[in-house]
């Protein structure tokens, strides 16, 4: 593969990963949504959904990848690091990509981005918090049990991955992006809980730094504190899949 078309691939892949990933939030999230309030089955079915589409699209270009935890993952296992730069760096200007256009989709609604009055969720004018349509935030707010969780997490997903590798008959049939979507869901019901669930650097910081920038009404804080967690947890995470899998497989 050039550098080139794991570049496209990456931005394309990533980008339909984060779309649908981040307009499920949205669809969770805003008021004059349709799906508002449909709850997190639906959003982890939509994250898993976002990695299908996004995965078998970008797999002809660049293996579909769609995740620098991932990435890392395969550079620990088989020590080739020459083309990592390229996948992440087309999975970071995807995942920006992808979170402008859920913003498009859904522009309306986050024009519309105030409570209603008389309800119990507030009064006419009072912010309606954005960040977690595009990132993540954690539940509970603890740095060390949140990166602990985040590299569970992120080794229960690309320990799996590249195991699936050993199993032929995914690769004959073709199944083994459908196998890791599931997966992804599951991860997110069981899992999800205490921060959301990055697994994913690209999917966090590229929607982060998009959602600093976009003029959302009334968007509350991107939370740049905590911005580190989402990056670190699963970049560990990937790196220790990859080790265990060098040396137990």
């Amino acid at each position: 593969m050039s550098n080139g078309d794991i570049f496209v691939g990456e931005v394309i892949g990533t980008a339909i990963l984060v779309l649908f990933g981040a307009g499920v939030c949205a669809a969770v999230t805003l008021r004059y949504s349709k799906a508002r309030a449909s709850g997190w089955i639906v959003i982890a079915f939509g994250w898993g959904f976002g990695v299908l589409a996004g995965a078998y699209t970008a797999a002809p270009l660049s293996g579909g990848q769609i995740n620098p935890a991932v990435t890392i993952g395969i550079a620990v296992d088989t020590g080739k690091w020459g083309k990592v730069w390229v996948y992440l760096l087309g999975q970071i200007v995807g995942a920006m990509l992808g979170a402008v256009l859920a913003y498009l989709a859904y522009l309306a609604q986050f024009q519309a981005n105030t409570r209603k009055e008389g309800t119990t969720e507030g009064t006419a004018d009072e912010p309606l918090p954005t960040l977690g349509i595009f990132s993540t935030i954690p539940e509970i707010r603890n740095p060390v049990a949140n990166l602990v969780t985040e590299i569970i997490a992120t080794v229960s997903l690309v320990l799996p991955i590249l195991a699936f590798g050993l199993t032929r008959g995914l690769g004959e049939s073709g199944t083994t992006v459908l196998i890791v979507s599931l997966l992804v869901v599951g991860i997110g019901l069981s899992l999800g809980g205490p921060t959301g669930y990055a697994i994913n650097p690209a999917r966090d910081l590229g929607p982060r730094i998009v959602h600093t920038f976009l003029p959302i009404p009334n968007k509350g804080t991107s939370d740049w504190g905590y911005a580190w967690i989402p990056v670190a947890g699963p970049l560990i995470g990937g790196a220790l899949a990859g080790l265990i899998y060098h040396v137990a497989f």
